[in-house]
């Protein structure tokens, strides 16, 4: 029978990959809020080094996990679907996929300053299609890709930049694509059933295997937004129950979580990303959304304490950019 071996949170914000030197030239062109601290250039090369870290360490924990496929949790920003058809779930189950990898001070494996290079990644149709199957079975019914729906775009960065940053590209992956920016979306307690259903599918799914699952993306971000800022204490808030192993109670947090009236970071997406105009169903917008993910995956281990790497706020996009995991069956 195949076996959850861990859980692994990351971010996987453009910042993670950029040369701090050139953090605060990109803050220049944002319009944040007034409040938001400003890191002088060593600062910024400190929280890119704590950045750095924070990946190398997960990479060592997921070796050490030894997983033959990951499962990652990540969001779609109109790679793979468009507004003529957008799933709140969709479960890829190809045997390859192929996207974009971080081309700009590409911390492992590259060398600063190369342009974006695609990457071809295994997927595993198998586990895929229990995993599709398994949820229908649980009265979860998410959409299904065969193959990348813009063969041009590929997968998203959501799913990228974890592998690029914590693999070496040799481990299959099943992609699961979850909206997390057009409204409406998932609540985050739908992401939550939906992450303690796949723990049943895997522990259910016949093959010796070991499985590991990633939460791609978050903390608190809304890219490009005027008066953009970082919640903290929401933050703070989130992974306190993750440490506690209570993805529900990061759910509950989520959806209860309403914007303040005045708050123009929080009034829908940025000019130049396209939005639905659909109403929302509640909780932070925008790129926090994505915190979505990590409750997802660790609704896999619900129950088990998260040990928590860093969580580093970058001011500069501004972001709450974490990394934490829960090892369930370590080979190390």
């Amino acid at each position: 029978m195949a076996k959850l071996v861990g859980v692994f949170q990351t971010a996987h914000t453009p910042f993670c990959y950029r040369r701090p030197d050139d953090w605060n030239k990109v803050r220049g062109a944002r319009a944040l809020r007034a409040d938001v601290p400003v890191d002088d250039l060593e600062s910024n090369r400190r929280k890119y080094a704590r950045v750095q870290e924070g990946f190398a360490a997960l990479r060592r924990k997921l070796a050490e996990a030894g997983p033959d496929v990951i499962v990652v949790f990540g969001d779609d920003q109109l790679e793979c679907f468009d507004f003529s058809n957008y799933p709140a779930f969709s479960v890829y189950v190809g045997e390859e996929f192929e996207g974009t990898l971080a081309g700009e001070d590409v911390p492992i494996g590259g060398l600063a300053g190369q342009p974006p290079k695609r990457a071809r990644l295994k997927g595993h149709r198998e586990l895929g299609v229990a995993v599709l199957t398994g949820l229908m079975k649980r009265g979860i019914d998410p959409a299904f890709c065969m193959d990348m729906p813009k063969p041009e775009e590929g997968i998203g960065h959501a799913i990228l930049r974890p592998a690029q940053s914590l693999t070496d590209l040799r481990t299959p992956i099943v992609p699961v694509l979850i909206n997390c920016y057009y409204a409406p979306q998932p609540t985050a307690a739908r992401c939550y059933q939906f992450g303690k259903a796949l723990r049943e599918v895997i522990e259910a799914y016949p093959a010796d295997l070991r499985v590991a699952v990633v939460g791609s993306g978050g903390l608190w971000h809304t890219p490009g937004a005027h008066e953009a800022y970082i919640d903290e204490a929401f933050d703070a808030a989130l992974l306190g129950a993750l440490r506690d192993g209570k993805p529900a109670r990061m759910a509950e947090l989520f959806d209860a979580y309403t914007p303040d009236p005045d708050d123009a970071s929080q009034a829908g997406l940025p000019r130049g990303m396209r939005d639905s105009g659909l109403p929302a169903l509640g909780g932070p917008r925008g790129g926090t959304r994505e915190s979505c993910n990590w409750i997802a995956a660790a609704a896999t281990v619900d129950g088990r304490e998260a040990t928590l790497i860093d969580y580093v706020p970058v001011y500069a996009s501004p972001i709450g950019v974490g990394f934490a995991y829960s090892v369930v069956d370590g080979r190390s």
